[in-house]
């Protein structure tokens, strides 16, 4: 009786852990066709922008080919972006703050969270010859070094310094799909690693501190402000099946930077070639 009871208890246990990977599975999967954008008021015109610039956001998240954006290809599905929405949600950015004026109507912003038909996403995909990137998603480890004149300093996961650069990446690795993990501050400290020194490393080396970190791929970038132009000057580097990857560009956002950084490694993990 003893054994017998023994064998339904390691039985039931499998049959939980079974059903809770499948949950977070298809938790994660329904993920992948979610999107969310800021709109101004609940009117149907705001909305109808929001779903397109949502598709848009999708159709890169569920393939990972971050060279959709801005595709004019997309632009007759975007017209009518509704047709490939399942459900929409607000929340009030406000919410709690007293109405004032037409902050009460159509100038009140909200997050619009959009679910998408995952039937109809893939097969447009389909017809832009892209796949659904469905296969694990590696966790990248990312090192960012941030240099604004005399701030200099690594984004952690921890530091008061670091929680604009933080969020944007938090918001970047959403926005694209992709899990990120940052070093914490006494991790830096242990290692020794100084702001001018993350693109330097040897790959096998970044590669170890992403892993203790619990990265399986490092990212390495770096940002340098420039006053004339007044964007950051970007620089990102990754290694992937035995090949580094490079790719730069200029004038931006340190938002608008991470978002394109974490946009071009999971073009290079999902297959769909280098970004530009």
């Amino acid at each position: 009786m003893w054994l017998a009871a023994v064998r339904i208890l390691i039985i039931a246990s499998v049959a939980v852990a079974l059903s809770c990977g499948t949950v977070t599975m298809a938790s994660a999967a329904e993920d992948l066709y979610r999107a969310q954008a800021t709109v101004t008021g609940q009117g149907e015109a705001n909305r109808m922008t929001g779903f397109a610039a949502c598709l848009e956001d999708v159709l890169i998240k569920v393939s990972g080919a971050l060279k959709l954006a801005g595709d004019p290809r997309l632009a007759p599905y975007k017209s009518r972006a509704g047709d490939f929405v399942t459900a929409h949600r607000y929340r009030d950015q406000m919410s709690g703050t007293p109405t004032r004026d037409e902050q009460g109507t159509r100038d009140r912003p909200y997050d619009l969270a959009v679910d998408f038909d995952k039937t109809k996403i893939d097969d447009l995909l389909g017809s832009l010859g892209l796949t659904p990137w469905l296969s694990q998603r590696p966790v990248l480890g990312v090192f960012v070094a941030m240099d604004q004149g005399i701030r200099k300093y690594i984004v952690t996961s921890d530091a008061g310094q670091s929680f604009a650069p933080r969020e944007a990446l938090l918001a970047a690795a959403a926005k694209r799909g992709i899990t990120i993990v940052l070093p914490g501050e006494a991790d830096l400290a242990k290692s020794g690693m100084s702001a001018a020194e993350p693109s330097k490393l040897p790959s096998a080396t970044l590669a170890a501190r992403a892993a203790g970190q619990g990265g399986e791929v490092a990212l390495v970038g770096r940002l340098k402000w420039d006053d004339r132009a007044l964007g950051w000057a970007t620089e990102w580097q990754m290694e992937w099946r035995g090949r580094p990857r490079r790719w730069r560009f200029r004038s931006v956002t340190f938002d608008e930077a991470f978002r394109r950084a974490i946009g071009g490694a999971a073009q290079i993990l999902s297959g769909n070639s280098d970004p530009a």
